[in-house]
């Protein structure tokens, strides 16, 4: 998510076996992979890591957790439209 030139990663519960959820086990896992890949190009990877470890918040229904990524300006606009 972008907001006032800010990048932010929301983490939200997913459950496959939900008939609600849209993606299949290999199409989430893809989508996972290309988040990954992301997060590794623009360098936060290693902050991510950290905040998931020691966050005491967790997900829940309705509520997703954000993090703040800390980008440089050009490497931000390579990944905003």
């Amino acid at each position: 998510m972008q907001r006032r030139g800010r990048v932010y990663l929301q983490v939200m519960w997913a459950s496959l076996e939900q008939q609600s959820f849209p993606l299949t086990a290999e199409e989430y896992t893809a989508r996972l992979a290309r988040l990954v890949a992301a997060l590794n190009d623009l360098g936060v990877a290693e902050a991510v890591r950290r905040w998931l470890a020691t966050t005491p918040d967790r997900p829940r229904l309705g509520k997703a957790l954000g993090l703040p990524l800390e980008v440089s300006g050009a490497r931000l606009k390579e990944f905003l439209l």
